[in-house]
């Protein structure tokens, strides 16, 4: 793939007046404006260390409940949490009184590092987590620190549940890239993961408290085009040279934006490696990681959820399965007798098309920029991610072949 390097620091170090032309030029959702916004500001200050210490995590948290918690508590067994590019976790628990009620619950602190992969609003994780209780396994949320007021980021700290995100046996990968799993967990494990998919796109986004998220006018191109918009963005706050397949996926999709019939709510990241689950019943435990979700068009999940990358190919050597659980013909045909809505194939293309360039993004500029800048706490893992933006590449070249 050809690219060329930009001889030019300013993304390194953004002036307040670059950074509200890129605002004007590529207008996007308002919290994803805030986001990104935010992150460049921070480019701005002086580096700080990409890691934090247990130690230095230990004292932020016990600020943070000096500030939350009225009376004594107890914090104990600390520990990191494995997997995870773009947050850092702690697990942990806490003894405290409410009411005169004694507590006890084990819970995950998920931060942003110092610069994420992945810019995404806190807010909006709590506003979803909370929408979706009673509707899907997912975390309860206790506590909230939207902008890092006591924390050294934004962060959020809901209930530990438990599970496992990939199986006892398997290959030493990046959990949900590529993922599998054996016939007697797919046949467990593939409906539910249908049906979680289904209930996400089906809710009612007017039922409860989103007022983070921005619903997007149906019948126009308004999602679309927020979405490209903030891709461009993003682009240009971090890539280090040209890459004409971005530019091409970008003029074709500019040319196709696609008509919105239905706002549902998206998970963002709906694969194998974001939900938990006991291995010995093959229940799902927990979803996870809705830090990318918003409120747009269906067709983006669906082309996410079976990109290649995500999956594999079962026994025969033939058949992809979605996330590895799934066969694709399946897995399409049962979500629209399941959810009653209907799979248009150019739409369809579309996202995929969309999701790759989005990949490219997300491996050859974000994961470049904050790895050379060491704002990561998963520096190596970060680093790899670039193999994926080169694939990702080639399969854009792949889906539009024909209309070029």
């Amino acid at each position: 793939m050809l690219q060329t390097a930009i001889v030019e620091d300013r993304r390194d170090h953004p002036s307040r007046e670059w950074i509200e032309a890129l605002r004007r030029d590529y207008p996007t959702e308002a919290e994803f404006d805030r986001m990104l916004t935010r992150k460049m500001l921070r480019r701005m200050e002086p580096s700080q260390p990409g890691r934090y210490s247990m130690p230095e995590l230990d004292r932020a948290l016990r600020r943070f409940f000096d500030a939350k918690l009225q009376g004594p508590y107890q914090i104990s067994d600390l520990r990191w949490l494995m997997g995870g590019a773009s947050k850092i976790q702690l697990a942990f628990t806490l003894d405290w009184s409410e009411a005169g009620v004694a507590q006890r619950q084990r819970l995950v602190m998920r931060m942003e590092p110092e610069e994420s992969l992945n810019s995404t609003s806190r807010l909006r994780e709590q506003q979803i987590f909370s929408f979706f209780r009673g509707i899907l396994p997912v975390p309860k949320v206790f506590w909230l620190d939207e902008d890092g007021t006591w924390l050294p980021q934004a962060a959020i700290i809901y209930e530990w549940l438990p599970g496992v995100s990939t199986p006892s046996r398997k290959e030493r990968r990046v959990a949900g890239i590529g993922q599998s799993f054996p016939p007697e967990l797919r046949q467990k494990l593939g409906p539910q993961f249908l049906e979680a998919l289904v209930r996400i796109h089906t809710a009612d986004y007017r039922q409860g408290d989103l007022s983070a998220f921005q619903v997007p006018a149906a019948n126009s191109t308004e999602s679309a085009l927020l979405h490209l918009n903030r891709v461009l963005r993003i682009w240009e706050e971090d890539r280090g040279f040209e890459f004409p397949v971005f530019d091409l996926a970008v003029s074709w999709l500019r040319r196709n934006l696609p008509v919105l019939d239905r706002p549902s709510i998206l998970h963002g990241d709906f694969r194998a490696g974001n939900f938990l689950f006991d291995e010995a019943t093959g229940q799902i435990t927990a979803w996870l990681d809705f830090e990318r979700g918003y409120i747009g068009d269906r067709h983006r999940d669906l082309a996410w959820t079976t990109l290649s990358s995500y999956g594999n190919l079962a026994e025969d050597g033939k058949t992809f399965l979605v996330s590895g659980l799934v066969p694709l013909d399946e897995f399409l045909s049962s979500y629209e007798r399941l959810s009653g809505l209907s799979i248009d194939p150019a739409r369809l293309k579309y996202y995929r098309v969309f999701n790759s360039l989005q990949n490219v993004l997300a491996a050859l500029a974000s994961a470049w920029r904050v790895v050379r800048l060491g704002k990561t706490h998963q520096d190596v893992l970060v680093a790899m991610l670039e193999g994926i933006g080169h694939a990702q590449a080639d399969e854009i070249c792949c889906l539009l072949e024909e209309d070029f």
